[in-house]
């Protein structure tokens, strides 16, 4: 027999099929290793076959094997090819998505411990064998026991009692657990009127896609469970992806409670041992649902009935690294690969989602009201501009600081919004002008106050606080901007009996950080969570009656298309952080533009007026959904290797441009608007295309032009331009 073997390494000069002679038995999705060259290789079986067009006295036989079953299923198989050709990357590189890293390297695998039970009912023992006795009582009392844990407590005794015949022991393997002690979530909800309608309307549709558009607390959640429920009674699986790991566990604990051990969890923040058991969990059938963020659309379920994807328009779902996967279209893939529905919820759909939704491409289902008719929070407005006019020039407007005082006496908790970490955002030299950079990435370092040092929030680098401007010795040094702790310094200033708790990156390090976080919180150990985005979505705090949101401006003037849309998303979701119990909510909105339409669309939670309103300045301007923005990013360790790469790839691109100027809306090359990042120099071309079926064009001009020395990637509709 002859396999078809890729072998893993993501270059386009071995991104081919090389044949290998394998036994009988050997299945496609099987990993391997293989002789390769003059060294041995990792690869992934992609069919077998009787023959080979070479001759057998020129084929290698496969060293190993290393899956029972085979780690990649048919459906991985025939997704990651097409996969590999939308986006023009090397089979291998597609295929490393299905499997946990680790795993791929060999670096982790299966535990087995050995436990210790009681061979027989009863045994007598001398008066010298007190340890013995007390050990075996204590197995008779409490069952089967790991066998650590009995050696530290009965040293010597277990080999004794083994040769005696009066105790057995198994080496068993074990499962390590994410999450093992979180706490069960609520029960089964009784659905509201205007829910069953929205979870009739997805089972009857006929449509692949669905998107439920409700008010943040109007239940959507209660219909993901109610869907999963009839998807396991057909025997089926079901993907429910959210946006931020920080909201996994809140979800695994409604699932659990409501489905038990078929919920399983897949994320980058478990241990590489938790993620290999939870991922052969999956594989083997045992876990028939899986939740996690982004990279679970690539869980190995069988047999999908339902994916869903809970904050659709998050800008977290379209991947950064190569390739630049977009999740909703790889959901798309499974749904019309396993025949079954996916499901998009939000309360701010993305505005290329709604236009679909609403030219009836997709079911468009509302969901206008929250649970139990509870009313939506008070956006109460603070003009900046008019505080530093009183001689206010703190973070707090008078409007905020009241109803954290009436929040705080009343016994209620409050959430403050800030989209920035750290203490401030830059320290600058008031004599020369000087800003504190990093040394690998071309921006400011940010000041932590806590750890007094500085930091590059791009490659994570650290430094010292400076004493002196290195440039001109200038010893008067400012900070220039606010971050989430320094807010909360200023927090226990003005409020010193208030219990703070902060949630950013760098309070949220190790596997549990956010949720321990959460859960303090959830428990009432806080009256103010102080927090950037990843508070923003999903979590429902009943004792949370006040939302403060510092900065609401601070999204809204960036460079970019999507600022506005960002801007209402962000500002929607987390007011509706606010009021999900039985008190009415508040939300104080600070900022120094009250009069901008975004905001004003935000302020009356207006959708559908900020819909039309974006949606015909898009049209107007030629801007996605009605063109298609793509950028091919040129990185190198040098500055002469990137405008070598930037060359290579340019020329071609520019005869694509010159060839067909009446699809073009815009052509040019330039700098990255951050030029270098983690000591990589960056160049881009940017591109604004009438006609998606240039894209192929431009993906081969970067294939053909890729080298060593430069990495070269394509970006459509980047989420982020910088």
């Amino acid at each position: 027999m002859v396999a078809e073997v890729i072998v893993d390494i993501a270059h386009s000069e071995v991104d081919k099929i090389f044949d290998y002679l394998c036994d009988d038995g050997l299945q496609a999705g099987c990993r391997v290793t293989v002789p390769f060259g003059r060294t041995y290789v990792a690869g992934f079986v992609m069919r077998v076959k009787e023959s080979s067009s070479l001759p057998p006295s020129a084929l290698k036989r496969i060293a190993r094997v290393y899956d029972e079953p085979p780690a990649l299923n048919g459906e991985c198989l025939a997704l990651a090819s097409r996969l590999a050709a939308r986006y023009h990357v090397p089979m291998a590189l597609v295929l490393r998505l299905f499997l946990p890293a680790e795993m791929r390297a060999g670096k982790v695998g299966e535990i087995y411990r050995s436990f210790a039970s009681a061979a027989v009912e009863q045994a007598e023992f001398s008066p010298r064998a007190k340890v013995q006795r007390e050990l075996f009582e204590y197995l008779l009392s409490h069952g089967k026991t790991p066998c650590a844990a009995l050696r530290e407590r009965f040293s010597g005794a277990l080999t004794a009692l083994e040769k005696k015949g009066l105790i057995r022991i198994t080496r068993e393997r074990v499962q390590r657990s994410p999450y093992a002690d979180l706490p069960p979530g609520g029960g089964v909800h009784e659905l509201t009127k205007e829910q069953e309608a929205a979870l009739s309307s997805v089972l009857s549709s006929d449509k692949r896609v669905h998107l439920l558009h409700g008010v943040t607390g109007s239940g959507k959640t209660e219909i993901y469970l109610n869907l999963i429920a009839q998807t396991l009674a057909q025997g089926r699986s079901a993907v429910f992806l959210v946006p931020e790991i920080s909201l996994t566990p809140q979800m695994l604990s409604q699932l659990r409670a409501r489905f038990g051990g078929a919920a399983a969890i897949l994320h980058s923040g478990l241990s590489a041992g938790e993620r290999f058991d939870e991922w052969w969990r999956i594989r083997s059938g045992e876990a028939k649902i899986v939740v996690g963020a982004r990279s679970a659309v690539f869980s190995p379920l069988e047999n999908i009935g339902v994916l869903i994807i809970d904050e659709e328009h998050d800008g977290s779902y379209v991947s950064e690294t190569s390739p630049r996967y977009n999740t909703f279209d790889v959901a798309l893939l499974r749904a019309e690969y396993n025949g079954c529905k996916l499901v998009l919820g939000s309360a701010t759909p993305s505005v290329e989602t709604y236009m679909h939704a609403r030219a009836g491409e997709y079911n468009l289902i509302r969901l206008t009201k929250r649970i139990n008719r509870r009313p939506m929070p008070e956006i109460i407005v603070s003009d900046m501009r008019r505080e530093v006019r009183k001689g206010n020039n703190s973070f707090f407007s008078a409007a905020l600081r009241q109803e954290l005082e009436e929040t705080l006496s009343g016994g209620k908790q409050a959430i403050l919004f800030l989209n920035r970490r750290g203490y401030s955002r830059s320290v600058i030299c008031t004599e020369c002008g000087y800003v504190a950079k990093c040394e690998s990435c071309d921006v400011a370092l940010t000041y932590h106050h806590e750890e007094h040092c500085l930091k590059c929030h791009y490659c994570g680098a650290r430094y010292r606080m400076l004493s002196a401007c290195p440039e001109c010795g200038g010893k008067h040094l400012v900070y220039h901007g606010t971050g989430t702790e320094r807010v909360v310094e200023e927090l226990k200033k003005l409020y010193p009996a208030a219990r703070v708790l902060r949630m950013d990156n760098d309070t949220t390090g190790g596997k549990e950080g956010h949720f321990k976080i959460l859960q303090a919180f959830a428990g009432g150990e806080a009256d103010i969570l102080v927090g950037t985005q990843m508070i923003a979505k999903g979590h429902d705090f009943p004792a949370v009656t006040l939302v403060g949101i510092l900065d609401a401006d601070m999204s809204l003037h960036f460079s970019d298309y999507r600022s506005g849309e960002r801007t209402f998303q962000l500002i929607t979701q987390v007011a509706g952080r606010s009021g999900r119990g039985e008190e009415k909510g508040k939300v104080v909105l600070q900022t120094y533009d009250p009069e901008n339409a975004v905001l004003r669309f935000a302020v009356s939670y207006d959708y559908e007026g900020f819909y039309e309103n974006e949606i015909s300045l898009r049209r107007a301007t030629a801007f996605p959904p009605f063109a298609l923005i793509v950028r091919v990013l040129v990185s190198a360790e040098t500055d002469a290797d990137a405008l070598e790469g930037l060359r290579r790839v340019y020329f071609p691109l520019e005869k694509i441009y010159l060839d067909n100027r009446d699809r073009f809306l815009f052509f040019n090359k330039m700098h990255a608007p951050i030029r270098r990042i983690q000591g990589r120099h960056r160049y881009q071309v940017l591109m604004r295309l009438t006609d998606q079926t240039l894209l192929a064009a431009v993906y081969a001009v970067c294939a053909e032009n890729t080298d060593r020395r430069w990495l070269v990637y394509v970006e459509e509709n980047p989420a982020n331009l910088s």
